[in-house]
């Protein structure tokens, strides 16, 4: 019990945006979801957390860019030639990621490695979505 204690005193020692990357990291390592928990607790103080909660999402600071499929004017030779490039994937691995769209092409891309690999993306007619 006194292990748990301490842990809770270092998340009392947090900031908003921490708590907030700490639940998210909990959710993906563990695959459960913590939103009825958060939402219970953050009530109280929803007039501190909704600008402390806007901030933490204008800070993103990777990006996941998926491939949603391709639009009709697309070459699909295109698409798997960029999607090549970026991944580093053999044409064949290319083609199958192009061909079962909707596919992560990145994940934990930068800001700027997002934007550009969405650029290049959609230059060759591909539908893209940063998450």
């Amino acid at each position: 019990m006194a292990k748990i204690n301490d842990i809770l005193e270092e998340i009392k020692a947090l900031t908003v945006v921490e708590v907030s990357d700490l639940v998210k990291l909990l959710e993906e390592e563990f695959g459960v979801s913590a939103a009825a928990p958060v939402a219970v607790a953050a009530a109280p103080v929803a007039g501190a957390a909704a600008p402390a909660a806007g901030a933490a999402s204008e800070e993103k600071s990777s990006y996941t860019v998926m491939l949603k499929g391709l639009d009709a004017s697309a070459s699909k030779v295109a698409v798997i030639k960029v999607v090549k490039e970026i991944t580093g994937l053999g044409l064949t691995e290319a083609k199958d990621l192009v061909e079962n769209a909707p596919k992560a092409v990145k994940e934990n891309a930068n800001p700027d490695e997002a934007k550009e690999i969405e650029k290049k993306l959609k230059e060759v007619g591909a539908e893209v979505e940063l998450k």
